[in-house]
């Protein structure tokens, strides 16, 4: 069991997934683990012997929230939903579903990968992961850029580091652009009248 310290922004980035969240939750975080797991086993709310084993924790509004996900965890969600009204003026549970929305401006999808020209570069895997780092760079994901960094460096292969390159970017062709530009060129371009043959002159009769 573990308790992982986020961001409101992260929470934002959790579109499609839901889970409880409490708030106010002070003291030991841990304990709130335990209790929570061991409250809802014996409210029947956990089922089969699940329980919540990642949770995390968020300032909000000067006050300590835990999000409790759903994913993975066997739960009998109608009796859930009536324990949290029941119980909302002393622990505050919402649903994340409903908490993004809000309190937080809603949720935001993942930023788009921007096209990195890596076919025809030099493979030499410093090299590809520079060019992409900077591509990172220049699109304002500064952060991106070093996780990809650091993750292409404790990769264990080739192979592995490329796949990870492309997590982060799309890999384009380097000559796109001039084939681009070479077929803009041609549309452009106006395909002359071919010249006139002169007519054989009439030879003089002597």
């Amino acid at each position: 069991m573990s308790i992982n310290y986020i961001e409101t922004e992260d929470l934002r980035r959790m579109e499609g997934k839901d889970g409880l969240i409490l708030q106010g939750c002070g003291g030991e975080l841990q304990e709130w683990l335990d209790g929570i797991n061991e409250m809802f086993t014996e409210a029947g709310i956990l089922k089969n012997g699940a329980e919540f084993q990642d949770i995390s924790s968020f300032e909000y509004d000067g006050l300590t929230c835990l999000l409790y996900p759903f994913e993975g965890v066997d739960l009998d969600i109608g009796k859930l939903a009536v324990w949290r009204l029941q119980t909302h003026e002393n622990f505050g549970g919402t649903w994340l579903s409903d908490f993004v929305p809000n309190r937080l401006g809603g949720f935001i999808g993942e930023p788009e990968k921007p096209d990195c020209a890596l076919i025809g570069q030099d493979g030499n895997i410093f090299n590809l992961v520079g060019i992409a780092a900077r591509t990172l760079r220049e699109h304002g994901l500064t952060d991106q850029a070093k996780e990809m960094k650091d993750r292409v460096f404790a990769s264990g292969s080739y192979g592995e580091a490329l796949c990870i390159i492309g997590e982060y970017v799309n890999i384009t062709d380097t000559e796109q652009e001039q084939r681009a530009s070479l077929r803009q060129q041609l549309k452009g371009t106006k395909t002359a009248e071919p010249s006139a043959r002169p007519k054989p002159e009439k030879q003089q009769e002597r």
